[in-house]
């Protein structure tokens, strides 16, 4: 199977980026529960021109990594693996069963109570964790498997994108809705008008973050939108979607991603965990990820292939397939994101956050040893 040269860089970036993530997690959360740990979380929280620190990671520069994910997704449905129906069918109807059993779990535990509206923090996946876990296994990993995978979660965080836009948005205020909307029609009329040059897209970005953020509307959602409507010439190297893409990949796995999982996992780890990890909202949250994930990918998967809506690669089966579904259960990045948009209390806040860490790492190693063992069983090249 060939691999893009776009697509290996994305991998590897993503990869990369996952590892990295890794130690600032352990970082952040170490120094937070040190003696001088107030201070290290108080940081996060100064306030910067009216909002702390952290709103701005959250709201401002989280923005680009979602213009990142819709540049990736655009990509996918152009050119990549989801421009084909047929190939694209298997990752959309695994992410489709990915979002809704996790949710559906989450809810067994929290409907009709306060915290029911966490039902979208199961439902996504990290895909820079993802990746960095499956890197682990190096050459030996199917190309097809890591499609698989990088479709899934780009599907995946689409529909978490959905989510937060639908159940995540307050108090819309229409006037600054319309100017944002207003905006993305003039751009997309520029891109209509095969405008490559990418200023007035940057400006006009800009334009419908600043009306989105004062919309009620979630302002990351600018990021995506933005994405959509530069013109993608795909194939050319040096097209200005191509720069666009290939420039923001390291700042974005390397600094925002990073700075991100620094600001979002400096809080204190209490003496009463084992009380905060057995509350309904911790037991939907970690049960729909290590088990709702990898149940739902899996059997929409079978009933998909079953019914002859898509099929299976020959270097894909079935235990591979259980085996990504666990690490699409690493939810970090946008379970943690959800989790803020969902919840007010800040200590449930702080569990949900612990919750998500833990339940992640349990499925990212179940996941690893299951590929570990179902690749051991037969050792090939998986490279071209």
């Amino acid at each position: 199977m060939r691999i893009t040269k776009l697509y290996k860089e994305f991998f590897e970036s993503e990869k990369s980026g996952g590892l990295v993530l890794i130690l600032c997690i352990f970082f952040s959360i170490f120094i937070s529960n040190q003696k001088f740990g107030t201070d290290y979380i108080s940081l996060w929280n100064m306030d910067i021109a009216g909002h702390s620190l952290i709103h701005w990671i959250n709201d401002g520069l989280m923005a680009i990594f979602f213009m990142l994910i819709g540049l990736e997704l655009k990509r996918e449905v152009i050119i990549g693996e989801l421009s084909n129906l047929k190939n694209a069918m298997l990752p959309i109807f695994a992410a489709i069963g990915g979002m809704i059993v996790p949710a559906a779990i989450f809810l067994m535990f929290n409907y009709n109570t306060p915290t029911q509206s966490g039902a979208g923090i199961p439902m996504a996946t990290d895909i820079a964790f993802s990746l960095g876990v499956l890197s682990l296994l190096r050459k030996r990993v199917p190309v097809a498997l890591k499609i698989f995978l990088t479709a899934l979660a780009v599907i995946d965080d689409l529909g978490a994108i959905f989510v937060i836009a639908l159940f995540y948005s307050k108090g819309i205020l229409w006037g600054n809705l319309f100017i944002a909307l207003s905006a993305f029609g003039i751009l997309m009329f520029l891109n209509r008008l095969r405008i490559t040059n990418l200023i007035p897209y940057l400006i006009g970005g800009v334009i419908i973050w600043y009306f989105m953020l004062n919309s009620g509307v979630h302002a990351t959602i600018s990021g995506v939108l933005l994405a959509f409507t530069i013109p993608c010439r795909c194939t050319d190297e040096k097209s200005s979607f191509n720069v666009l893409q290939h420039f923001l990949h390291k700042p974005v796995a390397f600094f925002i991603l990073p700075l991100f999982a620094l600001a979002n996992t400096a809080f204190l780890v209490h003496s009463d965990i084992g009380q905060s990890l057995t509350q309904n909202y911790s037991l939907g949250i970690a049960l729909g990820l290590v088990l709702g994930k990898p149940l739902g990918i899996f059997l929409a998967s079978y009933l998909a292939i079953t019914f002859g809506l898509c099929k299976l690669s020959d270097d894909l089966n079935w235990k591979l397939i259980l085996g990504a579904g666990f690490l699409a259960g690493i939810g970090f990045t946008m379970s943690i994101f959800i989790t803020m948009l969902a919840f007010d209390s800040k200590a449930i806040i702080n569990n949900s956050k612990l919750v998500i860490l833990i339940a992640s790492l349990i499925a990212g190693i179940i996941g690893l040893i299951m590929l570990q063992l179902t690749l051991s069983e037969n050792p090939k090249d998986a490279e071209e």
